[in-house]
Parts: C-alpha cells; sequence; structure tokens
C-alpha cells in the first residue's frame, strides 16, 4: 500500500507539472499572447491606410528586427467587421497584442470600463509624452485619470471633397454653407451631374454625413450638449437636421447603397460626381490609390455650416490585460507613439500626427492646413466613430440612418434617436 501511494504521488506530481506548463504554454494563446508574436490589429485594409501602417511596421521591424510582427488587420470600413472579431476575442481571453480603437467612448466606456485594458501613464512618464500630445487629445484616451491608449494621428470628419474639373468648368464654387450647398447641387444637377457621392453599403457612412449635418445645424456647444444629456434628441434644431440630411439625400447617387466609401470617393475622383463628404482618409485614397493631386485634381473645404469647427477622430492603440509579451507591445506604442513613427504613418493616412512637435515640411498642403485648424478650431467628438457616445448607441443611430434614409420620415427617425 505504501508502495502503492508512493507510486501515485510521484504520477500525480508529474501529471500537476505536465498540466502547469500545458497551462502556461496555452495561456493567451492568441498571437498577441504566448506566441510572442505581435499582431497588429486594424481595419487599415484599403489604400492609403494600409499604405501607413506597413510603414509603421517596417519602421518597427527596422529598430526591432527581433520581435516578431505581423499584420492582422481585418477589412471592413470603420471596423464594422474588425469590432465583431475583436470581442469575440477579448470575450475568450485570447486579445491580440494591441488593437485599433477610437479615443474618446470606444475607448474609455468599452475595454477600459470592461477592466479589459492597462494603464500606459508609465510609458508616457518614460517617453516623455506628457507635454507632446495636446491636452485635449489625452484626455480622450484617459479615465478616472489615468492613460489607457496612444493616439497614432488626428482624423478630420467634417470634410467636403471635391472635384476642381467639375466644379471649375461649371463656374461653381466649393459650398461652405447649407444654401451654397443647395445652390450648388442643384446647377449640378441641371446639367445631368449628380451632386454628391454616396457609399452606403455600410451604414456608418450615412452617419457620418449626418453627423457633419448635426455639427453644421447645432454648432459645437449644442452638439456636444446632446451628448452630455443637456439637449434632447427631439430638439428642434435637431429636427432641422434631419430635414436638412433628408434634403441632401435627394442630390446622391442611385446606386448609393451598393457602393462602399472609397466607391464614393472614386466617383469625385473621376467626375461621375462633384462631392463628397469624408472624413480625410479619402485624401490618402485619392492620392495613393487614384494618384490625384491635391488643389489641382480635388480639393476640399469644411462640410457646409462647419468652418471653423473640427470633427475630431482619433485612432489609438493600447495594451490589452493578460498579455506575455507586454514589454514587447510597448516598444512598439513606443514606435508608434514617436516623432518618426507618426511622420512614417499619417502623410499615406491621410491625417495630420496627433503630436504637437511633428515635421510638418512631410505633410502636403491639405496636412499643412488640417495641423493649423486643429490648433484653433472648435473640436467635437465624432459619434459615426465612436467617440461621442457608447458603442451599442452607435450601432442603433446605424440602425435608424438606415431606416431614414429608405423611408425619409424625421419624425420617426428623430424619436428613434431620442
Amino acid at each position: 500500500m505504501r508502495v502503492k501511494r508512493k507510486l501515485f504521488l510521484s504520477f500525480f506530481l508529474v501529471f500537476t507539472l505536465l498540466l502547469s506548463a500545458c497551462s502556461s504554454d496555452n495561456a493567451g494563446t492568441g498571437e498577441g499572447g504566448g506566441s510572442g508574436k505581435l499582431d497588429i490589429f486594424s481595419w487599415w485594409t484599403g489604400a492609403g491606410e494600409e499604405d501607413g501602417l506597413k510603414a509603421l511596421i517596417a519602421l518597427f521591424e527596422e529598430k526591432y528586427p527581433d520581435v516578431p510582427i505581423e499584420n492582422a488587420a481585418v477589412a471592413g470600413g470603420a471596423g464594422t467587421n474588425a469590432k465583431a472579431v475583436l470581442a469575440s476575442r477579448m470575450q475568450g481571453d485570447d486579445p491580440p497584442a494591441t488593437f485599433q480603437v477610437h479615443g474618446g467612448a470606444e475607448l474609455n466606456d468599452g475595454w477600459v470600463a470592461a477592466g479589459k485594458m492597462e494603464t500606459l501613464n508609465d510609458l508616457y512618464e518614460s517617453e516623455g509624452w506628457n507635454d507632446k500630445f495636446p491636452e485635449s487629445l489625452i484626455e480622450m484616451v484617459s479615465k478616472d485619470g489615468n492613460i489607457y491608449s496612444v493616439p497614432v494621428n488626428i482624423h478630420r470628419g467634417n470634410v467636403l471633397w471635391y472635384n476642381k474639373k467639375v466644379l471649375d468648368e461649371n463656374g461653381l464654387q466649393a459650398p461652405k454653407t447649407f444654401d451654397e450647398f443647395f445652390q450648388v447641387a442643384d446647377a449640378l444637377k441641371e446639367k445631368g451631374i449628380t451632386p454628391l457621392a454616396l457609399g452606403d453599403k455600410e451604414p456608418w457612412t450615412a452617419t457620418h454625413l449626418f453627423e457633419t449635418v448635426l455639427l453644421g445645424t447645432l454648432g459645437t456647444e449644442d452638439y456636444q450638449k446632446l451628448f452630455a444629456g443637456e439637449l434632447t434628441w427631439d430638439d428642434a434644431k435637431v429636427k432641422e437636421a434631419a430635414e436638412t440630411f433628408k434634403r441632401m439625400l435627394e442630390y446622391v447617387n442611385e446606386d448609393h447603397s451598393s457602393r462602399n466609401w472609397q466607391d464614393a470617393s472614386q466617383l469625385v475622383g473621376n467626375g461621375e460626381a462633384a462631392m463628397n463628404v469624408m472624413g480625410d482618409w479619402a485624401k490618402g485614397y485619392f492620392a495613393n490609390d487614384l494618384k490625384l493631386a491635391v488643389n489641382e485634381d480635388f480639393g476640399y473645404v469644411a462640410a457646409p455650416g462647419t468652418d471653423g469647427q473640427f470633427m475630431v477622430i482619433t485612432d489609438t492603440f493600447g495594451l490589452p490585460k493578460g498579455l506575455s509579451n507586454a514589454d514587447d507591445v510597448k516598444k512598439f506604442l513606443g514606435v508608434l507613439g514617436s516623432v518618426e513613427g507618426q511622420d512614417a504613418f499619417n502623410p499615406l493616412k491621410g491625417s495630420i500626427p496627433a503630436r504637437i512637435d511633428a515635421d510638418i515640411s512631410k505633410y502636403d498642403q491639405y496636412g499643412k492646413d488640417t495641423i493649423e485648424d486643429f490648433k484653433s478650431a472648435e473640436l467635437a467628438p465624432s459619434l459615426a466613430h465612436g467617440s461621442a457616445a457608447p458603442e451599442g448607441f452607435v450601432t442603433k443611430v446605424n440602425q435608424a440612418i438606415n431606416i431614414f434614409v429608405t423611408q425619409g420620415n424625421v419624425d420617426d427617425f428623430v424619436n428613434s434617436l431620442k
């Protein structure tokens, strides 16, 4: 009996050690966990954005050749597919090494509130970043006094892009107010030219258009009051914005529901449509994919009614909890947040650097103009891109927008928002 007992205890000890080793090997078995590989999770697969990401990864590989890294991007505009994949991985305790997340509610009311992110206060301190990013931007990636992600860029959402040849040949100026927009749109429509390109195969693009109309109608202060609960969604100004939005939809291409944002931008680029309201990732698409020249082939102004206002969208990356290679992730975040990293990424992406000390000579005229505008503009968080409200609310807004684009009932739409 004593021998059997010793044999049993020996077997149990060996089994326990083996089980422990297996558990250690399998902990965080996603690419960002036990394997040691840095899988950089994003939805940057389109022209311009993919170029920027590849430039950032190449810079990291140059600085850290011994750290394996992988581009784990999932296709789908505004992260429509990637966010579902990310949620599945995070809920299954299989986080990527780091992932793209919009600063603001998407980060703070989502992954930070769920307890899934490590703080990055120490990284900001060691890298000397606390005075290198605008204070308002650091606030967008902070919760309860702690910093949780690193902004790689600043996008402007409220931009109206236009085909310069189309407007010039028809003696028209890019509209800066809603009245001017409808005057230009009517003139173009009479000539048989599609005034406004839209690609809402994924409904976020229509939400993007609506939020610029909302900002242009309400102004920055009242726009922000909506999300602070200080202004109701059935306010007369919201209804006015919905009416304007409905009227604008009368000037879009008939096949809008079968196109994505790139397709809509392409209509403007090749002159089949005159204008498009989209974030400045569209500039990266115009320049990198369509090979069009800024202020020669295409131009830009603030979306109608929003001159002096800046719809902020910032892509950020943080450190998920439970990773075995957290130090390597911080190396990547260090590159991403550096002057060199931001200046490698943003000129290709179409965005401007999040840092205030970037090399402005590396940016085209659009970039230079936007960097200057950002310094003095009134800042507003984007609804369509997760900065103004939590993901669940944004999803419901997209659904309401989708119905509204089809049915056009303003009262039903406003009630849905409320």
